[in-house]
C-alpha cells in the first residue's frame, strides 16, 4: 500500500487505496502446513521414545499440551486447531495404554482437551485483534492519502513530480504534507512536517493544508498565507488540548511562483530546498528562517520570505525528513547531498525513481517515517500547460 512515483506520461488516474493487505496479512500462518506437520510428527515421535524409556514413572506424552499455546502464536486457529486434535488424540492414546486408574485417566485426557481448546481460543483472539489494528492502520494511511493531492501537479508556472511513502505501522504514521495550489498570485507550494506521529498528527496536517489551500488563492503575499496556516495550527493545537492531546507544530517550507526566474520562500524551521541545474545538485542557503508554524508565539520576529533562483532548466527539490533521516543497518543516515549529484542532469520522473530505489536499498526496507518529496520546475514549451487549480484527481494533468 505504497503511493509511489507518479509520472505524468502514464496517462491513468490515481489509484485509490488498494486492498487491506495489511489486514490479510494479520491472520496469515507464519509456519506452513506442511513444516507444521512434519515438526509435529517428529516431536511426537520423539516424546513417545522418551516415553517409553522414562517408564510409567515420568509419562511424557501428557507435557505435549503446551503445543496448542505454542502454535497458537505463529499459526492461524485451523493450524492450531489441527495441533490441538493431534494432542488431545496423542493423549487419549497414551491413556489408553497405561494402567492407571479411571478417572486419573479421564481427568488427564479432560485437561487436556481445556488446555487445547484455550490455545485455539487464545489464537483466534491473537488474530481478531491483529485485523483490528491492521484496520485502524490501513484507515489512517487511506485518511493520510485522501488529503493529499495526487502527483503530479501542473500549472501554469510550476510541473511539480512527486514521492510520497507513508509508513503504515499505526505508531509510525506520521504527518507529511505537501500541495500546489495555482492562484492569482501565482502557483503556491507548501511541504511540511507535522511534529509527532499517529492519527493526532494526520489531524494537524489536515488543519494546516486546509489553511493553505484558501490563504493560498485569497492573500496576495506569501508571508500572509504562512501567518494564515500558523493560527489554523494554532486553532487545532487548542481545540485539540481539551480533549488531552499536546500541542504539536509543523515545520514547512513555502514556496511563490510567478513567471520570473525568481522563487519566493518563507522557511518555518524546515530543510532547505536543493537546486538541480546543470548536471549539478547544490543546497540552497536561505538567510531567514523562522520557527515552526505553531510556534510563532515564541518569536519577537515575524516571518519574513526571501528570493532564490530558479534558472532556467533548473529544478527545486523539497523534501521532509524522512529522507535524510534514513538509516542504513549500521545506523548512518542517508547522504543526500553525495548522492543527488549523481542523478542531476536526468529528468524530474526519473531523479525521483532514482531517489526512491536508492532509499530502499540503503536502508534495507526499514523505514521509521513518511517520506514525501517534490521536484519543481518550470514547464516547458512542449508541455501543456494545466489549467488553474492544476492537477486535479488524476495521474495526469493534460489535456
Amino acid at each position: 500500500m505504497v503511493m509511489g512515483l507518479r509520472r505524468p506520461s502514464s496517462g491513468r488516474r490515481a489509484s485509490p487505496p488498494g486492498p487491506d493487505t495489511s489486514e490479510a496479512a494479520a491472520g496469515e500462518p507464519r509456519i506452513g502446513s506442511l513444516a507444521l506437520a512434519l515438526s509435529l510428527l517428529l516431536l511426537t515421535a520423539g516424546v513417545v521414545v522418551l516415553d517409553v524409556f522414562t517408564g510409567d514413572g515420568l509419562p511424557l506424552v501428557p507435557l505435549m499440551i503446551v503445543l496448542p499455546a505454542l502454535a497458537s502464536v505463529f499459526c492461524t486457529v485451523r493450524q492450531t486447531t489441527w495441533v490441538a486434535v493431534w494432542v488431545v488424540l496423542a493423549v487419549v492414546a497414551s491413556q489408553l495404554a497405561s494402567a492407571g486408574s479411571f478417572w486419573d485417566v479421564v481427568l488427564l485426557i479432560g485437561f487436556t482437551a481445556l488446555a487445547c481448546g484455550l490455545g485455539v481460543a487464545a489464537c483466534a483472539a491473537r488474530i481478531r485483534h491483529a485485523t483490528e489494528v491492521a484496520r485502524l492502520r490501513s484507515a489512517a494511511v487511506a485518511l493520510q492519502r485522501q488529503i493529499l493531492r495526487p502527483l503530479p501537479v501542473l500549472t501554469r508556472q510550476v510541473s511539480a513530480y512527486g514521492l510520497y511513502e507513508p509508513i503504515e505501522e499505526d505508531r509510525f504514521v506520521g504527518g507529511d504534507i505537501y500541495e500546489v495550489v495555482q492562484s492569482p498570485h501565482g502557483t503556491r507550494v507548501i511541504i511540511g512536517d507535522v511534529q509527532g506521529k499517529g492519527l493526532p498528527a494526520i489531524g494537524v496536517g489536515f488543519a494546516a493544508l486546509g489553511a493553505f489551500r484558501e490563504a493560498a488563492v485569497r492573500e496576495a503575499d506569501l508571508t500572509a498565507v504562512a501567518g494564515a496556516v500558523e493560527d489554523a495550527v494554532v486553532r487545532h493545537n487548542v481545540f485539540s488540548a481539551e480533549t488531552g492531546e499536546v500541542d504539536r507544530f509543523v515545520t514547512a517550507l513555502l514556496l511563490g511562483f510567478d513567471d520570473g526566474e525568481r522563487v519566493r520562500c518563507v522557511n518555518c524551521g524546515h530543510l532547505p530546498p536543493m537546486l538541480l541545474h546543470d548536471g549539478a545538485a547544490s543546497a540552497v542557503t536561505l538567510h531567514r528562517t523562522s520557527v515552526p508554524l505553531g510556534m510563532a508565539e515564541l518569536s519577537d520576529e515575524p516571518r519574513t520570505a526571501e528570493w532564490i533562483g530558479l534558472p532556467p532548466g533548473g529544478a527545486l527539490m523539497v523534501y521532509t525528513d524522512g529522507v535524510t533521516e534514513a538509516r542504513d543497518p549500521a545506523g548512518a543516515f542517508y547522504p543526500l547531498d553525495e548522492r543527488l549529484k549523481r542523478w542531476a542532469g536526468c529528468e524530474p520522473g526519473e531523479v525521483l525513481h532514482e531517489l526512491q530505489a536508492d532509499l530502499q536499498q540503503f536502508s534495507g526496507g526499514v523505514r521509521r517515517d513518511d517520506v514525501a518529496v517534490l521536484v519543481l520546475n518550470r514547464p516547458t514549451s512542449g508541455h501543456d500547460r494545466a489549467a488553474p487549480g492544476g492537477g486535479g484527481r488524476t495521474g495526469s494533468s493534460r489535456k
